[in-house]
């Protein structure tokens, strides 16, 4: 059911109670003021007609008697019967004028009260006089003015709810543009707002609804411009795993190269050299020692060559486990630097994969390399175990700590590790510990190593 016929219905009934109200008090004050028409009538009555026909009878015959009361006619609202000795009826008075005809519903006039009321006088003679009040006129007006009453209500009703009707739908006006609004909102049109509306609760709420719409068009902006970034930055990230992986490809051939092709050529320049000072001995001394230095410095090209292939890409990653690794790595490092202790603990699966074993091998081994070239630390501590379902790579030492400069842009060696270590799930962590030196942490989850 509509609002508008709810609030009709509501003025409708609350008019028809009035309407309702008001004719019971008037049949209410009708039956006490027909009530009180019959008792003033019965005293007239008992004190007036007794006493006259008594009077009358005595100064003459029955004959002037009814003349008498032929003059009288009728007495407010009462019949008057006179009866002989025999109870033949002398005398009637006439029926009323009063609305002759007009009648009332049995049961409004039983409303009224009991029974007419009959007083019967007894005269000389054996004569009678019968006074019987009748309120049937007296009704009559009630039922009259109620009527018209109700006429009068039916009228008011009618207005009342014209009035109503039309006040409503001018109120209500209003909301099928809010409706409309709404459902424009819902269909995804946030540019529509709503004109000025009529009244002032309308223009309230067509206000708030303007708001509310320049609210959502906001938030759902914002919303798109956070997927858009998140996208671009997705799209950036996947392209720095791209990146990342060419790099990658690129180092180990790189370091495929330099073993095998370069690694190849310096050894083999080194052993022309040393032929060359085999067989020219003291002959040519010039030559020999020339190419004696030959020799030492493709020696020592060869190791700075097989020092730099594992910054480049462990080539024993396609062969050993990642515990193995970890155990070269820092068996070299610590046969360069003999005054750093150096500690590994490691406790690690069978099979982590490609990109978690090398993301936990650049961990491990930046943290050293920083640790040993920087830190001027004494001692390092290594450890890669399992901690509930995560691999965690953890590097500390006793060194002097990070620099305050050491997060500002241009740093690409700790970030790009988080980096490395995000792509994979996990968190990165470094920062320095008390009372000296840096922790590195990474947390990769083993989902990711599977």
């Amino acid at each position: 059911m509509k609002l508008r016929t709810r609030l009709n219905l509501v003025v409708s009934g609350l008019t028809a109670a009035f309407v309702v109200v008001l004719i019971s008090a008037q049949v209410h004050s009708a039956r006490t003021w027909v009530s009180e028409e019959i008792e003033a009538a019965n005293r007239v009555a008992l004190q007036l007609l007794g006493p006259l026909a008594s009077m009358q009878l005595a100064s003459g015959s029955p004959e002037q008697l009814v003349r008498f009361l032929e003059g009288l006619g009728r007495v407010r609202a009462h019949d008057i019967v006179l009866r002989g000795p025999s109870g033949e009826t002398l005398y009637e008075s006439p029926p009323a004028t009063y609305k002759a005809g007009r009648e009332v519903p049995a049961w409004f006039l039983r409303y009224f009260g009991s029974p007419p009321a009959r007083h019967v006088f007894l005269l000389p003679g054996s004569l009678q006089l019968v006074v019987t009040s009748d309120i049937s006129r007296s009704v009559v007006d009630v039922w009259d003015d109620i009527l018209g009453l109700l006429a009068g209500a039916a009228v008011m009703l009618l207005i009342v709810n014209a009035f109503a009707f039309w006040t409503v739908e001018r109120t209500l006006k209003p909301f099928p543009v809010i409706v409309d609004g709404l459902e424009r909102i819902q269909r995804g049109d946030l540019h529509h707002r709503l004109p000025p509306l009529t009244g002032y609760e309308a223009n309230a709420m067509g206000a708030a609804f303007n708001r509310m719409a320049q609210a959502v068009q906001d938030k759902v902006q914002a919303e798109r411009k956070a997927q858009q970034a998140e996208a671009r930055l997705e799209e950036r990230r996947e392209l720095a795993r791209v990146v990342e992986q060419r790099l990658e490809e690129e180092r180990r051939l790189i370091a495929h190269e330099l073993h095998d092709e370069f690694g190849q050529s310096v050894t083999a320049i080194r052993s022309l050299a040393l032929a060359i000072v085999t067989q020219c001995g003291q002959r040519d001394p010039t030559i020999t020692d020339t190419a004696r230095l030959i020799a030492d410095e493709a020696a020592r090209l060869y190791d700075a060559m097989h020092g730099l292939i594992p910054r480049l890409a462990p080539l024993s990653l396609d062969t050993l486990a990642l515990a193995e690794i970890l155990e070269s790595l820092v068996r070299d490092w610590q046969r360069r630097h003999r005054s750093v202790e150096l500690s590994l603990e490691q406790d690690l699966p069978a099979d982590l994969g490609p990109s978690v074993t090398l993301a936990v091998y650049r961990v491990v081994q930046e943290g050293l390399i920083n640790a040993l070239r920087h830190a001027q630390a004494s001692r390092v501590d290594i450890r890669v175990c399992c901690e509930d379902d995560k691999l965690v790579a953890t590097v500390t030492d006793d060194g002097v700590g990070l620099p305050q400069e050491w997060s500002r842009p241009g740093h690409f060696g700790l970030r790009g590790l988080a980096q490395r270590v995000e792509h994979l799930g996990g968190t990165f962590e470094v920062g320095n510990r008390e009372p000296r030196g840096v922790r590195l942490r990474a947390e990769i989850p083993l989902t990711e190593a599977a």
